[in-house]
């Protein structure tokens, strides 16, 4: 593998780490040639494991013969830069978690129907923006039993680096991809959808009615004004979370967790 050391925030090759965007790195017009940022050794080894194609490294000096020696070795010919720490955090603009970065090809956009083949749980993200709570998403997602994932076109890149990061890499463990059809279309692969939302006629998240379902699309909305009414009224079942205390809701990745959990296909 070549070490490249830069010592320059123009050294030609680190632009992908540095001045171009979240948009510019998808490539809205072929995303499927688009990049993504990889960023602590632990979330590059489980995309390396998932089979992403790696496409260059940023890489503290100390961690080239540490923690990301082994990363470079199964990178195989891809360009290694390295730096002073510095120098790195000043390119990137912020600090390295553990030291190591890496560019990878986004892969190949999969259908929803390819995603929903096999699938008996899927959830779909819809307008969910913040990276955080996609990332937390994905982690609960691949945690507690849930088959696929899919977002609305409004909703955030799970590949942007921060949603990578705070998902603990579960986003290339748990097949995804994009709904640009009304969620109510899920009917053609066999799903009934609950939304989570609170409404006069919802029903209690432990319902028998849906733990008795074989395929269940589980619809979670924005982080303020959650699901649109066309959505909760096109739904086969509204469904709310039981709260105390007066709490009239959960944050939605929390709110997630719980529905993966209760509304998990037991065997």
């Amino acid at each position: 593998m070549p070490i490249i050391e830069i010592t320059s925030l123009t050294h030609p090759g680190v632009e992908i780490f540095a001045s171009l965007t979240e948009a510019q790195l998808r490539s809205s017009v072929e995303p499927d040639k688009g990049l993504f940022i990889a960023e602590s050794p632990k979330v590059i080894r489980v995309a390396l494991a998932a089979g992403y194609e790696p496409v260059a490294l940023l890489c503290e000096r100390k961690h080239i013969v540490g923690d990301a020696a082994d990363i470079i070795e199964q990178c195989g010919d891809v360009p290694v830069y390295t730096g002073e720490r510095d120098i790195l955090a000043a390119l990137t603009g912020y600090t390295l978690t553990r030291g190591v970065l890496c560019a990878m090809r986004r892969p190949a956009r999969k259908s929803v129907a390819d995603v929903c083949r096999d699938a008996r749980r899927v959830v779909v993200i819809d307008g969910v923006v913040d990276t955080t709570n996609i990332g937390a998403i994905f982690r609960s997602a691949a945690a507690l039993g849930i088959d696929a994932v899919l977002l609305t076109p409004t909703s955030c890149d799970p590949l942007n680096r921060r949603a990578v990061r705070v998902s603990m890499g579960s986003v290339f463990l748990v097949p995804w991809t994009w709904l640009d059809a009304p969620i109510d279309s899920l009917g053609q692969y066999g799903f009934r959808t609950a939304a989570m939302a609170l409404t006069d006629d919802s029903i209690s998240i432990d319902s028998p009615l849906l733990a008795a379902e074989e395929r269940l699309a589980i619809v979670m909305g924005t982080e303020g004004d959650g699901l649109a009414h066309e959505t909760i009224a096109s739904a086969d079942y509204v469904v709310r979370i039981p709260m105390s205390h007066g709490v009239d809701s959960l944050n939605v990745a929390a709110a997630a967790a719980v529905a993966f959990w209760e509304l998990r296909k037991r065997e």
